[in-house]
């Protein structure tokens, strides 16, 4: 399978020296959901731009699209990392992601693999939202790892996942084993989020928080919809990235 991929960065006369791979939500795109997570501004500096791009000028922002497969709650055909009965409750019958989810994990394990032949893997960081963060997340768990952090918006723990995290089955590896060092998350979530509630997000915290192999954050915001919180989310973000790009020079 091959991914539509919108790639921006660095900037010119920039070196590269990260990359971010941020996977979009369900019923979105690479090219929509780029421009549209670009729009987002810190709250520094006043009166010059302060997007994620102006702000890093020597990242490389992968974005990939979505697979275009079979939705059968509503019998269509839709862009999404795989399928789901329900966003409000988004573990409900689960067995309809496992096939779909297995081969979107395939697609992003390439993607990382290619964007390894610029940068290591420690300066790879790995994200998205909501549905693009939970197959993101999966894609941690089942692959390799070593990546400089991964980045969480609105988002939940797909049960698939957690299940085999639980029993060890095949496809999810040993991940306090192959890790020399906990993986820093950046979780977000807003409490008027009416897609993914802000519930999911709380439970996916407590759910890592037991865990050794990663050290999260999470930051919980009034108001920001089912998106980042401006301007104090993308601050927030920015205070990751630049903490755990410094770790890594």
């Amino acid at each position: 399978m091959v991914a539509k991929i919108h790639a921006i960065g660095p900037q010119e006369g920039h070196q590269h020296t990260h990359t971010v791979i941020f996977l979009h939500g369900k019923g979105s795109d690479c090219d929509e959901f780029s421009s549209e997570f670009f729009e987002s501004e810190a709250s520094e500096p006043r009166d010059q731009p302060r997007t994620l791009l102006d702000l890093f000028p020597t990242i490389r922002w992968v974005f990939p699209s979505a697979p275009l497969t079979h939705s059968e709650r509503f019998d269509c055909i839709e862009s999404q990392w795989f399928d789901m009965w329900s966003v409000e409750n988004p573990n409900e019958r689960p067995e309809l992601q496992i096939n779909g989810l297995k081969q979107s994990i395939e697609l992003v394990l390439g993607i990382v693999k290619e964007e390894e032949a610029l940068v290591p893997r420690e300066k790879i960081f790995l994200g998205g939202i909501s549905q693009g963060f939970a197959t993101a997340y999966s894609s941690y768990v089942c692959g390799s790892k070593g990546y400089a952090g991964l980045i969480g918006l609105c988002s939940w723990a797909p049960s698939a996942v957690l299940a085999m995290m639980e029993r060890g089955q095949e496809g999810a590896s040993d991940i306090t084993a192959q890790e020399n060092r906990p993986i820093p998350m950046f979780l977000g979530h807003s409490n008027d989020d009416e897609v993914i509630p802000v519930e999911e997000g709380r439970e996916l915290h407590d759910i890592l928080r037991e865990r050794t192999e990663v050290v999260v954050e999470f930051h919980e915001y009034e108001d920001g919809g089912h998106w980042i919180n401006e301007p104090q989310g993308v601050d927030d973000m920015v205070a990751f990235l630049r903490r755990n790009m410094c770790q890594k020079e």
